[in-house]
């Protein structure tokens, strides 16, 4: 990013340049400074814009980046702006789902930005990315400031503030998350997350915030039925056209790759899976495997961090 500040100078936007949404809270900063250009109100179609606020741990499980992906990746074509961090963990998860479904992202680091100073340094290039989409990053602090302990509160009232609702995907009891959870609620703002196992510390703070009245997601339908689009009957991510697609999968696979599919309801370790197996399919181990490698060249599952999930 040494090009940074000529190919995408620093401006300063008042409060009557605000999102809209951000005018309306108790406490907005005074001014902002932003590279790269904010999502305009409304679409080409007279569609508003909606800003998603997407946050969750930075130590984050393959679960929890799974579904980041899924759902964004299912906003695909809707006049969605995906906002977050620009932390490591879900916050770079999001804002990279946002690039590869064409959504455009704002992210909001803890720091100035200046590319000196410009927090986390690991995801300098993809501040870069997200403004050559043509999002945006936005800061309230000064252009050199570093990043503090107390600066990622504050940015998280303006993430939450900016946005129609905030998307939980994972989080510890006493996290960062559930600081920007907690500005959306004080802020009349949808407040959705995405249920965990019960097993996993990083489903405590999700699994409080359905307790306190947040909305569950499990699918994309899920947000863009809570954001107020009208999800055409046709869609590719119907919830029934997705189960018909699923049936035509299982219909061109191997009894024995049917087997493994039906086994994968949720993701499992590969030993896991292979004890199972050898029970349902009564072979070895070495042929479980051979099998399990043959159903990654066709692409009918995958290993990501340690589990094998179903494609």
């Amino acid at each position: 990013m040494t090009n940074l500040n000529k190919k995408y100078p620093l401006a300063v936007l008042l409060p009557t340049d605000f999102p809209l949404l951000l005018k309306e809270i108790n406490d907005p900063p005074k001014k902002l400074y932003i590279r790269g250009v904010l999502p305009p109100q409304k679409d080409a179609k007279g569609f508003e814009t909606k800003f998603l606020c997407v946050v969750g741990s930075r130590a984050f499980t393959s679960y929890g980046e799974e579904a980041c992906r899924k759902l964004i990746l299912g906003l695909r074509g809707y006049n969605i702006c995906i906002v977050s961090g620009l932390a490591l963990g879900i916050d770079g998860i999001a804002h990279r789902a946002a690039l590869e479904a064409g959504l455009l992202t704002i992210a909001i680091p803890g720091s100035g930005l200046d590319p000196r100073v410009l927090y986390p340094r690991a995801n300098v290039h993809l501040a870069e990315k997200i403004l050559e989409s043509g999002g945006a990053i936005i800061s309230e602090e000064e252009p050199t400031y570093h990043a503090t302990p107390y600066s990622f509160p504050k940015r998280n009232r303006i993430m939450a503030g900016m946005s129609h609702a905030v998307l939980v995907i994972e989080a510890l009891l006493k996290s960062g998350t559930l600081i920007t959870s907690k500005y959306a609620t004080d802020y009349n703002r949808d407040v959705f997350t995405v249920p965990g196992s019960i097993f996993s510390r990083k489903s405590d703070g999700p699994h409080m915030l359905i307790r306190l009245g947040a909305t569950p997601v499990r699918t994309s339908e899920d947000i863009l039925e809570a954001l107020g689009f009208e999800i055409p009957s046709n869609d590719f991510n119907n919830k029934e056209n997705a189960g018909k697609l699923r049936q035509k999968t299982l219909a061109l696979c191997t009894p024995d790759e049917r087997t493994v599919i039906e086994t994968l309801d949720e993701p499992m370790t590969r030993d896991a899976l292979i004890r199972e197996l050898e029970t349902k399919l009564g072979k070895s181990i070495s042929e479980i495997n051979a099998l399990l490698v043959m159903m990654e060249i066709k692409e009918l599952v995958v290993e990501r961090m340690g589990e094998i999930w179903v494609i």
